[in-house]
């Protein structure tokens, strides 16, 4: 079995954060967002491995992740010249995948089930199609299914008006080689795209094998900043092991479920786990409190910081203020006047520089 992860997009609903980058590429706990993706499928068994991209951020996704080797895997980069829709990733894809059963994984999804079980199913049960789904409160924003009490899919409709049950598509999906003649069969939408739902209907309607499995524990679609946010969260608490590496001055506490990589200076601070902090960061005068992420090489100078995340070679000097539920790009750079304002809430994108004075 083979993998194929999508990494194209534009990222609209992440700007400002990426005009100037891949939105998988964005950390959550210091880790870009597709690494999560790749160790799940890698951890499932699937070391053959297919990344879509696009002519915008595709360099950048492979200078980063690489060819595989990092994860115990091999990596095949698959341009996507245009964003046709999902299926049209599958058929760009056709010739690595070849006849091959495979897993598609959404590169800016995170799941917390272990995949290994939907794949085991998959094969026992001779499927053409296995669809993982998620209870959500707004099954009108999501591509949605209807099953039977088999857990047959018996039609799948995309953002429906009176949705049918609240079990909305997760973005991962498994297939047998029986997709390729489904696209190939299938028309454009009336976005211009094809749709990986309507292949998954002509399957159905063939009728091919096409079952669903309801995920148990969270799914988060990282696609805004405050799933961000959140997808950060849930990590920090549920994935953080607390190492000390860099220097910690006698002044200073760290509290609770701490990580601090090595070359990383902390002077006179109060730090309140969980929290993560990369290599190289200078941190001085500061409070960094609970699901905080700050990443390499980042300076803080008497900042005050909670429930955020911070990207690499940013810094923050003189914002005394609590900042929250904020998310700062690649070196941007906040400064702050002594006459300062009650609150702060921010999302800056990558080489921004702002002065409240």
């Amino acid at each position: 079995m083979k993998a194929l992860i999508l990494s194209g997009g534009k990222g609209t609903r992440l700007r400002p954060l990426t005009y100037t980058g891949a939105k998988q590429l964005v950390p959550v706990a210091n880790k870009p967002i597709l690494w999560y993706g790749i160790e799940a499928i890698v951890a499932a068994g699937i070391t053959d491995i297919g990344i879509i991209i696009s002519p915008e951020t595709g360099e950048e996704i492979k200078a980063k992740t690489g060819n595989g080797d990092r994860f115990g895997a091999k990596i095949t980069y698959i341009l996507q010249d245009k964003p046709a829709g999902l299926a049209h990733a599958v058929k760009v894809a056709q010739p690595f995948l070849e006849d091959a059963p495979f897993l598609m994984y959404l590169g800016d999804n995170l799941v917390e089930s272990d995949l290994r079980l939907f794949i085991e199913q998959f094969k026992e049960r001779s499927l053409d199609a296995l669809t993982l789904l998620c209870a959500v409160p707004n099954p009108s924003a999501f591509g949605v299914a209807k099953i039977d009490e088999d857990g047959r899919v018996l039609q799948l409709l995309e953002k429906p008006k009176i949705p049918p049950s609240n079990l909305a598509l997760v973005g991962i999906y498994l297939f047998s080689n029986h997709v390729h003649h489904a696209i190939a069969n299938i028309q454009p939408s009336p976005r211009g795209e094809l749709e990986i739902t309507d292949a998954i209907q002509f399957l159905i309607d063939q009728p091919k094998k096409v079952e669903a499995r309801q995920l148990e524990g969270w799914w988060l679609d990282t696609g805004k900043k405050d799933d961000l946010l959140e997808a950060n969260r849930i990590i920090l608490d549920t994935r953080l092991a607390a190492a000390v590496e860099g220097e910690v001055d006698s002044k200073s506490q760290v509290i609770g479920r701490v990580q601090i990589g090595p070359g990383s200076r902390i002077v006179n601070c109060t730090i309140r786990g969980p929290v993560t902090i990369g290599n190289d960061c200078y941190l001085e005068n500061c409070f960094i409190g609970p699901y905080s992420s700050v990443a390499n090489q980042v300076t803080l100078i008497d900042a005050d910081l909670e429930h955020s995340v911070i990207l690499q070679g940013a810094k923050i000097i003189g914002i005394q203020q609590r900042i929250v539920d904020s998310v700062v790009g690649q070196r941007a750079e906040l400064k702050v006047a002594p006459q300062r304002p009650k609150a702060l809430r921010f999302l800056i994108g990558d080489d921004s520089q702002i002065e409240l004075a």
